[in-house]
């Protein structure tokens, strides 16, 4: 019996862990299907090159096929571990833009806009950098600039300057827009994820309890009132009870998963696969949306210091290893994406609607295909896409992944503006500063000059860059999920704190905003 029962140990997991557990006499329990975060490739930056191959630390989902791509699955990777997705990104810390968290207010959710959240954000941070209007410092969550970058993240920044762009040296400030090194979370040169930041230094407490390979199967329910959850540990089905609320921090992808799976959810899905309606709520489920992205790779077979299978490649890679074991700096504290930007598809946008990230390695088919020879990438990312998806379930069966279609250019605007996106990157990338490296553009895309050339090759390359949002939205409407305190519309003793309660998507990488969203949520859980 505990008073708080979390479901998911990833990011807004360990943040309501940590916050709720520390009233002595409050007891909390979190639950996580995957295992603890002990892996080196966890803790190891550069490791997350190895994870992308497996599925360490990881659901390894896939899509159902995408019509906006020529009928390709897309991948769906999200954490299985303690920390959840934190645990396995590339570590880039973005909030987004003041325009997105003060349109979730306009559409009737107060006290969630810019101004509102700008405090949990820095309750959470500990900028290296130190403390200042738009940054924390003694927070739990170590942000910093990388210890040991590579060369080529300024050159990139130099071929976006010579492109047009103002360089921007703080991309979660006063202004977003312009390119610039990322700020990641790390510290002493090993990953920060939110387990090592908020749950860890805390396990100690007589009053949390962490329960790994844990798989939650369904919320209890008596009546309106979630009670508790059932679980299967070790191939044994157990229940354990709540005594205040249940807290589902599942991630967008398996949070509304579970809410059908408990009966709550569009009536009629739920009866086509058996399960009793507990609660008729029909956007559980929909507004499923993400970023979708295109790579822009580019063989550079005599830049034997960027990351690269080879002979050379190889013997750095161990002297890294040595040095990062000895000094923890060196090459394998990147995080590949050591630089990128924020840029607009038109001159006259409010802000941007493009993100960049730069690859300090040919990234091909998210890492997952194994490429000889050295280079480097360039992503170009829809901030703000029109389409919209939905996760269904494919079966009662609680081990079943869900059907993930988050319908990827499904609105002809979406594609207009990633085909003015790549061209706006491969200028970027044909600057002196980048061309006078000598590389050359993969043949895959070299090919695609014209827009309706580039069309296609979007159409049959591009992919999520991992930030799945929306299946539990937070709003006052019908189609909403959660209301304004992430409290699950109809329902008693039951929230939704993670990525999934977002109405819509913000302009950036999305585990900053999921931790300041859990940090704002222990605030109105422990107010309630």
């Amino acid at each position: 019996m505990f008073d708080y029962i979390i479901i998911g140990g990833g990011s807004a997991g360990c943040v309501l862990a940590a916050r709720l557990s520390e009233d002595p006499a409050v007891r909390v329990c979190l639950v996580e299907a995957g295992a603890a975060d002990k892996s080196v490739l966890i803790h190891c930056p550069a490791g997350l090159a190895l994870m992308a191959q497996t599925k360490i630390g990881n659901w390894g989902f896939e899509t159902v096929p995408q019509r906006g791509l020529n009928g390709r699955r897309g991948y769906q990777p999200r954490g299985k571990v303690l920390g959840g997705s934190s645990s396995i990104n590339a570590m880039c810390y973005v909030r987004g833009q003041r325009g997105d968290y003060d349109h979730w207010a306009t559409e009737g959710n107060p006290g969630w806009g810019f101004d509102d959240l700008l405090p949990y954000f820095k309750r959470s941070e500990h900028n290296e950098r130190g403390a200042d209007a738009f940054h924390g410092s003694g927070g739990p969550l170590n942000v910093m600039d990388l210890r040991s970058p590579t060369r080529f993240g300024p050159v990139f920044i130099d071929a976006a300057a010579q492109a047009g762009y103002p360089r921007n040296d703080d991309f979660n400030g006063a202004v977003q827009e312009g390119v610039g090194r990322y700020q990641v979370t790390h510290k002493n040169g090993e990953r920060h994820s939110a387990a090592k930041g908020y749950l860890t230094p805390n396990l100690g407490r007589p009053n949390l309890t962490v329960m790994t390979g844990a798989h939650t199967t369904r919320v209890l329910l008596e009546g309106k009132r979630a009670v508790g959850i059932e679980l299967r540990v070790g191939g044994v089905l157990k229940q354990i009870k709540a005594t205040r609320e249940v807290l589902l921090c599942a991630g967008a992808l398996q949070s509304p998963q579970l809410l059908m799976l408990s009966g709550i959810g569009a009536g009629a899905h739920l009866q086509q696969h058996g399960i009793a309606v507990a609660h008729d709520l029909p956007g559980v489920g929909a507004n499923l949306h993400d970023h979708v992205d295109v790579v822009q790779v580019v063989n550079a077979p005599h830049l034997t210091d960027l990351f690269g299978i080879s002979l050379t490649g190889a013997l750095n890679a161990i002297k890294g290893i040595f040095e990062w074991r000895r000094a923890r700096t060196g090459m394998l504290t990147t995080n590949f994406a050591e630089a990128g930007g924020f840029i607009k598809s038109r001159p006259d946008l409010a802000q941007p609607d493009l993100q960049l990230h730069f690859v300090i390695g040919k990234l091909v088919d998210h890492g997952r295909k194994t490429v000889f020879g050295h280079g480097f990438s360039c992503h170009v990312c829809l901030l703000t896409p029109e389409s919209r998806g939905s996760l269904k379930l494919a079966s009662n069966d609680p081990f079943a992944a869900p059907l993930i279609d988050p319908n990827f250019l499904a609105e002809r605007t979406d594609l207009d503006r990633l085909v003015t996106g790549f061209k706006q990157m491969r200028h970027i990338l044909a600057q002196p500063a980048l061309a006078g490296l000598g590389g050359q553009e993969l043949p895959a895309s070299a090919g695609a000059v014209t827009d309706a050339q580039i069309e296609q090759f979007v159409r049959g390359h591009a992919d999520t860059i991992y930030h799945p949002v929306g299946t539990c939205r937070m709003g006052p409407t019908a189609m909403d999920v959660v209301d304004a305190q992430l409290r699950v519309h109809g329902m008693q003793g039951l929230r939704v704190v993670d990525a999934s309660i977002m109405p819509r998507i913000v302009s950036g990488n999305t585990n900053a905003p999921v931790i300041a969203i859990a940090e704002k949520a222990a605030d109105l859980i422990r107010a309630a």
